[in-house]
């Protein structure tokens, strides 16, 4: 099953539409969907390595573009829509812990939250709901999302033909391990939060 969705991902992953799908899902994560545009940047750069770059680009356009409105949302619609999402994410409760910190550490927490597997939307809801300086907050976030994007368009370009053959022999054991991590980096964010 698993060797399947792989197989359709990767196929997906090389059709004229697929870089539009990226952004979409960049831009989405940032402010309210769930899924990690990775997902669809891994399988697309080892589809075609010679395109990691600008599938890095797409991702983190979409990503600050998603940002913006993840901070308007928290900046304009804390009460409703952004304390609803915060809520889903266990961290509505949370908010006043946060607060402080980004008063001594807000550009530090934009930064490494931004390059975690953390969902971002919360880093933009929180700075927009503690009016955190916008233009410092897109400046921030083009860094922390380029650097996350970059780097792993840069290991794919590089190591894509070997990394896609241990993925095809390992394909359940590499799924484990990213799930594994994501679900400790969550575990690990909620703890420092």
């Amino acid at each position: 099953m698993l060797r399947k969705l792989y197989d359709r991902v990767v196929a997906l992953a090389d059709r004229p539409g697929a870089p539009w799908a990226l952004g979409i899902v960049a831009f989405s994560e940032s402010s309210v969907f769930i899924v990690p545009p990775d997902v669809l940047l891994a399988p697309m750069a080892l589809a075609r390595p010679d395109l990691a770059w600008r599938y890095a680009f797409i991702c983190t356009l979409g990503s600050v573009l998603g940002g913006i409105v993840g901070y308007l949302i928290g900046h304009l619609l804390f009460d409703t829509a952004g304390l609803w999402i915060l809520s889903l994410y266990g961290y509505a409760d949370k908010v006043s812990l946060v607060k402080d910190a980004y008063a001594q550490y807000g550009a530090a927490l934009i930064l490494l939250k931004g390059l975690t597997p953390i969902p971002f939307k919360l880093v933009c809801i929180v700075s927009g709901a503690l009016d955190y300086n916008f233009p410092l907050f897109i400046v921030l976030s083009v860094i922390t999302r380029g650097a996350r994007f970059y780097i792993l368009a840069g290991l794919l370009n590089k190591f894509g033909d070997p990394l896609r053959h241990f993925i095809e022999r390992r394909l359940g054991l590499v799924l484990f391990v990213i799930t594994a991590l994501t679900i400790l980096g969550i575990i690990a964010a909620a703890k420092l939060a």
